[in-house]
């Protein structure tokens, strides 16, 4: 492609050195060694599993108003409908961003190369580092213990309070005397991910294929899940909570069970009983919930671009994926509400006995398997539950390894990461690194899961997510610059504006996360952990720098320059 051409599209143009020949010698290789294996529905799959439904749907009891509760904040008018309503439409400039952006620099590492194209190798190298690569290790090890938990939640179902389960299915520190057996999730947590790891080292497209297959899966017993709502409906969940209470399903050391009907009153412990209707304070209030899982994650296709096969799925992948996850997380809140009631829902959400009940905690997934009423249906959408964690695990391990490859052949990185093994066509080491640390984070988590009271402080990694919304503004940022020096016609201001959005969105998450720090898990853990990554990621840039520099490379110029398939 030519210099006009390239300028017609918005793309960089090579920088040349002084002998007028192409610059390219500044990267660590002249091609990544990756092939295009990625379909349409590859994309989409990745992009889906990356907004963690599955997942959020899970925890939003232990994740959320719960929580909220022991913060002593008022749970009156949360609605989650609204809020799932809210987090879509504060999305949208994500969703231009990535759309227009991911034509302009389809290559591995997705938002990493346009935010240092366009923001520069320094502020695009670090904030990358911290924001994606560091911060969603975090992310995956709490995600591979939220997979114990559901093992041990799904089993207990069907084991009559076996103590194995009950361990597993328990958080560390979840109440006074929580039976939780952190070694074992320990060890099946990091099995589970080394496993995933294997995969896609040896089997590049498998992995991909994988996450299609889990994301397909999970999205049936979703389905599935939905339908029993409605064919239970209110009076099927009325009976089954009466039914359930009675014989102590939702009851533990902190709390006893209650019936549906005092539930609603609010005569429980805790709990908000009888809160109906919508406000905009409690609501938006638990907005970073949403952020932390769900619609800002769409850059999961984006980052492998350069793998995707067809212009069209570069071009509709992010788009599509958002408007189907709202699709799916609408309906599935919805459907609880309905056949449940949002004064039911909230109250069990935000009550220890309901949350970390015995035999079985309440959440989206339990209490549709026990109104399914057939231990195989029952079974499947407990298996889809999780499947649809495993697909999370499955797509950030092929993520994280693309910005680690895509750090490292611009030479911010060791330009060893980069190296695709020829036998396999995959970055092995890229892999290596990412299993070793997300070793130490899920040991980490595992024994120190709550960090003060219950239900206050959900998991000491969860506060590493405030590192994402920081680094969305400089991906808006990027956007702004990229549209002004860059565009032409009417994506120009579009983009713009898009920009603009994302920083004063993710500006706003950030604050949430700093002001309420304790709801949201920032604690002394999550500063050295940031800060850590922040010191680590400048002390990486300015060591290449110099490094190179006594070599004769200067590495601000692969900067200047889209890197090569």
């Amino acid at each position: 492609m030519g210099e006009k051409e390239r300028q017609a599209v918005g793309q960089p143009v090579p920088a040349v050195n002084a002998t007028g020949t192409g610059t390219s010698g500044v990267f660590a290789r002249d091609a990544t060694g990756l092939v295009k294996n990625v379909s349409f529905f590859d994309s989409i799959a990745l992009n889906l599993s990356n907004m963690s439904i599955g997942a959020l749907l899970g925890v939003i009891g232990i994740s959320g108003l719960l929580p909220m509760l022991f913060a002593g904040q008022d749970l009156a008018g949360v609605n989650l409908l609204y809020l799932c309503l809210i987090g879509f439409v504060v999305s949208v400039p994500q969703i231009v961003i990535y759309t227009v952006l991911t034509r302009r620099y389809p290559r591995a590492g997705g938002d990493y190369v346009f935010v240092s194209r366009n923001l520069g190798g320094f502020v695009g190298s670090v904030a990358s580092f911290v924001g994606y690569t560091t911060e969603t290790t975090a992310y995956l090890a709490l995600i591979a213990l939220s997979t114990v938990f559901a093992i041990g939640t799904v089993g207990l179902f069907f084991s009559s309070g076996s103590a194995f389960y009950l361990g597993l299915a328990t958080p560390s520190g979840a109440y006074p005397g929580a039976p939780a057996t952190p070694s074992w999730q320990f060890l099946i947590g990091i099995l589970i991910f080394a496993i995933l790891i294997g995969i896609n080292i040896v089997k590049p497209k498998a992995g991909y294929r994988l996450v299609s297959v889990l994301t397909i899966v999970g999205i049936i017993a979703l389905l599935t899940a939905i339908v029993t709502y409605f064919a239970a409906g209110p009076t099927g969940v009325q009976n089954y909570i009466n039914g359930v209470s009675g014989n102590g399903l939702f009851t533990n050391s902190t709390a006893p069970g209650s019936t549906y009907a005092n539930m609603v009153a609010g005569s429980h412990t805790g709990g908000v009983g009888g809160s109906t209707g919508f406000a905009w304070g409690p609501t938006i209030f638990l907005l970073p919930l949403i952020a932390a899982f769900v619609f800002p994650w769409l850059n999961a296709a984006p980052a492998v671009a350069g793998e995707i096969k067809g212009k069209s799925a570069v071009r509709w992948n992010v788009p599509i994926s958002a408007a189907l996850a709202f699709a799916f997380l609408i309906s599935s809140i919805g459907a609880m509400y309905w056949a449940a009631g949002q004064a039911f829902t909230n109250a069990a959400l935000s009550t220890p006995a309901y949350v970390y009940g015995i035999p079985v905690g309440f959440n989206f997934w339990t209490l549709a398997m026990g109104l399914s009423g057939n231990s195989a249906l029952a079974a499947f959408i407990g298996l889809g539950w999780i499947l649809a964690n495993l697909g999370i695990l499955a797509y950030g391990i092929i993520v994280i390894s693309r910005y680690l490859l895509a750090q490292s052949f611009d030479r911010f990185l060791p330009s060893t990461i980069s190296d695709v093994n020829p036998r396999f066509g995959s970055p092995v080491k890229a892999f290596i690194i990412s299993l070793v640390v997300t070793v130490f984070l899920v040991g980490y988590a595992a024994y120190n899961y709550t960090t003060s009271n219950i239900g206050a402080g959900t998991n000491p990694l969860f506060g590493a997510i405030l590192a994402s919304m920081i680094y969305f503004m400089f991906v808006g940022a990027a956007a702004v610059v990229h549209a002004v020096k860059k565009e032409t016609g009417i994506t120009k201001p579009i983009l713009a504006l898009a920009g603009i959005g994302n920083i004063l969105v993710f500006g706003f998450i950030a604050y949430q996360f700093l002001t309420y720090q304790s709801m949201w898990s920032i604690n002394s853990f999550t500063f050295s952990w940031l800060v850590g990554c922040l010191v680590l990621g400048i002390v990486l840039f300015v060591g290449s720098y110099y490094y190179h520099k006594g070599r004769g490379v200067n590495i601000n110029l692969a900067y200047k320059e889209i890197p090569p398939e």
